[in-house]
């Protein structure tokens, strides 16, 4: 059995300056799909399920961070769910995921303070704003190690390995 997955890729961050992006969308969609097929879910394999990812900066995600968590800052990713709305089941064909926003400003600081890539960065917050989109959560410290493994297992499904990641999980 195999999801599908329809992703919308939102590049607010290379785009706009003519920089070649750092992961194709072709590749997140690749990713992604992998990801959602690695967990073990109880969804619909005849749905197609869909999210957006919006890469963008500090400016923008600071604004949603504000008027979504009431905090007046930039953050690295955020995510909201789709899935934990009250919306009526139409019995439609797609069934949306929701959205994850990602500052790739941020992500660049934590990936020098880590001492890992950028992308490696961006795939370790996509994978933390997928992981929320499909339920997951970390209220306390034994829930976010365990998010934390997920992701690690996530990226590991799609070949990254880091000695960086292994500070996280440990």
């Amino acid at each position: 059995m195999a999801y599908s997955l329809e992703l919308y890729l939102e590049d607010l961050f290379f785009t706009p300056q003519n920089q070649i992006p750092l992961i194709k969308e072709e590749n997140w969609q690749i990713y992604l799909e992998k990801w959602l097929n690695s967990l073990d879910l109880d969804f619909d394999p005849t749905k197609i399920y869909e999210m957006t990812l919006r890469l963008t900066n500090d400016e923008d995600i600071k604004s949603f961070n504000a008027q979504f968590r009431d905090k007046n800052q930039p953050t690295d990713v955020l995510s909201f769910a789709a899935l934990e709305t009250d919306f009526p089941d139409f019995d439609m064909d797609l069934v949306a995921l929701g959205d994850v926003i990602i500052s790739v400003e941020t992500a660049e600081k934590q990936a020098q303070l880590h001492l890992h890539s950028l992308e490696i960065e961006l795939l370790w917050l996509a994978s933390h704003g997928f992981l929320h989109l499909l339920g997951w959560d970390h209220p306390d410290d034994e829930s976010l190690k365990e998010m934390l493994n997920l992701q690690k297992f996530l990226l590991h499904t799609i070949g990254i390995e880091s000695e960086s990641l292994k500070e996280w999980c440990e």
